[in-house]
């Protein structure tokens, strides 16, 4: 069967994902795990030194600059479940206004950034990378503040890994996230709102419901 967007955005609508074996598998298998990985976007941790690094400055953010390029970086490791068919797929979302990605720079050089699916008031992570410290922490932030902004409800994270638990993201079971799910698509959000310019003391500052940050490390899909 061909995969069209169409169709992945639909998988996206109820619940699947997918993924590759590796990067040179001919194609994909569709994933709907037992338990679901999300942030509540009110209980984003950012650790005391993560505030500092990002107020501290020396890098820049940018939106949907490179799609591509942040999807190359996430791939550009020894494993990956981003394959050719995977790439291309994605950046065909990208071109119909359903995929986006945030990105940091320093000195004209991409460094680190994440991308995503969004659909409705959910907003689907895929993976994020790094090639300098902090870097996809940094991204993420800045994600987490521009959903917010653009009246996102739900940050579907796909996976719980040690290094987004450390972040504030929790693990929920199937019945819950479709639940979530269902409330979240019908909301018109958008990951450009009209006039938004997040600066870094905003982006650290504390948002309703915030809990106590803790020290991030690094692992998983979405990572």
């Amino acid at each position: 069967m061909d995969i069209t967007p169409e169709l992945l955005l639909h998988a996206y609508s109820v619940g699947v994902f997918p993924m590759a074996e590796s990067r040179d598998a001919a194609g994909m298998h569709w994933m709907q795990p037992a338990r679901r990985g999300v942030f509540d976007l009110n209980r984003f941790h950012i650790s005391r030194s993560l505030r500092k690094r990002i107020l501290q400055g020396g890098y820049q953010v940018a939106v949907n600059r490179d799609f591509a390029g942040t999807v190359a970086g996430c791939a550009a490791r020894d494993e990956t479940w981003i394959n050719a068919q995977i790439f291309d797929l994605y950046g065909q979302l990208h071109a119909m206004g359903h995929a986006h990605s945030v990105e940091v720079y320093h000195d004209d050089a991409l460094i680190g950034g994440v991308y995503g699916v969004a659909i409705g008031g959910a907003f689907f992570g895929e993976s994020m990378f790094s090639t300098q410290t902090d870097a996809s922490k940094i991204a993420l932030a800045y994600l987490v503040h521009r959903l917010r902004a653009g009246g996102f409800v739900l940050f579907d994270t796909q996976y719980l890994t040690p290094h987004l638990a450390s972040l504030g993201a929790v693990e929920i079971a199937r019945a819950q996230y479709e639940l979530r799910l269902a409330q979240a698509l019908p909301i018109t959000a958008s990951f450009t709102p009209a006039s938004y310019c997040p600066s870094p003391s905003s982006v650290v500052a504390p948002s309703a419901g915030a809990s106590p940050s803790g020290n991030a490390s690094t692992a998983g899909k979405f990572s």
